[in-house]
């Protein structure tokens, strides 16, 4: 092994501007029951971007340093500074999930089993040659599966199954989903299509309606069109659908998605209540593709609910047990149900680059980055 690990790193100074740097650090030392990864990949999810970037004005980004060492210094908007006040002064390690392989490993006969083997990897800090992580972390994977389809096996599949015991969990019958020709988006398509649940898919260009018909979707709504609200509604009637998740996060999606619910029940209303249908309604957030505020206009009656979704608490929720046996899924269907898509692959200094940053930052439907540690 290497005698250091370089590591991507995010700063916001006490000026108000966002610094990302590589640094050089000591290699991990295993603990008993931990394993020492070489990186080999790790998606640039959503998640990880709001780390990364934060609040930060991207347009103003000053690109130095070397090719080997770059670095990145972008403005906060004073505004939005109070959002990151607690990360000044704090430099901070990306990247939330990944894949590589076992270099070494703690003393435990479970860790030591592991040398040699591939494994998906989850905990942060993954944006680093090298990671150290507990076994629990770790998801060895089938042989023949490549780094780059292990890379994601964590937080979009998982994910994606979460929604669908949520679903089950609380009573709904159908889903609802947008920005939902993205990676995650399309392994829901696949799971419900397996399990026989009504998906309404929210999107918003007519090449993110192409990805869905082509992966078999049947309730394709475009937010652009000028019959969305009447095509949302239709859906809905049909489906039943009463859970939503939303990606977005900002503007009116939740209450356009609320409203067309209760226009949906509002069918199978014998007479007019001032109270709306009894039919309840919900929608979970669990990305903020749009920064601005969440706007409800409640016209949608008094039978719904609004919260947020993440997938830590999820799996702390429903335990242990239902843990493992969503990750085996997982390992046995990555190739297939939960397969990952990358359009560009980089280095970590690649990943600093002016080219790289403004393509990535965009998050644009159909292309995805993948960081490979080891370039």
């Amino acid at each position: 092994m290497a005698d250091t690990n370089l590591q991507l790193r995010s700063l916001v100074t006490d000026d108000n501007h966002l610094e990302l740097s590589l640094v050089e650090l000591p290699m991990p030392e295993p603990g008993a029951d931990d394993i020492v990864v070489k990186m080999e990949a790790s998606p640039l999810n959503p998640s990880d971007l709001a780390l990364l970037f934060g609040p930060a004005d991207l347009s103003t980004a000053v690109y130095s340093g070397t090719p080997e060492r770059p670095q990145v210094r972008a403005e906060i908007p004073a505004g939005l500074a109070k959002l990151v006040k607690a990360r000044v002064g704090q430099s901070l390690a990306v990247g939330n999930e990944g894949c590589g392989t076992v270099v070494a490993a703690g003393s435990s006969a479970a860790a030591q089993a592991l040398i040699g083997k591939r494994v998906g990897i989850v905990g942060g800090d993954m944006y680093s040659q090298y990671r150290a992580v507990n076994l629990m972390m770790a998801l060895e994977l089938e042989p023949g599966t490549s780094a780059a389809e292990g890379a994601s096996c964590f937080v979009n599949p998982l994910t994606s199954l979460a929604m669908v015991e949520t679903l089950r969990a609380e009573g709904h019958t159908a889903l609802v989903h947008t920005a939902a020709a993205s990676n995650l988006g399309q392994m829901l398509n696949r799971i419900c299509q397996n399990e026989g649940i009504d998906l309404v898919n929210i999107v918003r260009k007519p090449e993110q309606e192409a990805i869905l018909r082509e992966l078999g979707a049947k309730y394709i709504i475009n937010s652009s069109s000028d019959s969305y609200y009447a095509d949302l509604t239709e859906a809905l009637a049909e489906t039943g659908a009463t859970l939503a998740f939303d990606a977005t996060g900002g503007g009116k999606l939740a209450n356009d998605i609320l409203s067309c619910m209760e226009a949906a029940a509002a069918r199978n209303m014998g007479e007019y209540n001032r109270y709306g249908s009894d039919v309840y309604k919900q929608v979970y957030i669990y990305g903020g593709l749009d920064r601005s505020p969440t706007v409800l206009n409640r016209n949608f009656g008094f039978s719904w609910g609004v919260g947020g979704f993440l997938l830590t608490p999820f799996l702390a929720k429903v335990g242990l047990e239902k843990s493992i046996e969503m990750r085996a899924k997982v390992a046995a269907e990555l190739k297939t149900t939960f397969a990952s898509h990358y359009s560009n692959e980089v280095s970590l200094a690649g990943a600093l680059s002016r080219e790289a940053i403004e393509r990535y930052s965009r998050q644009t439907t159909g292309e995805k980055f993948l960081i490979n540690p080891s370039l």
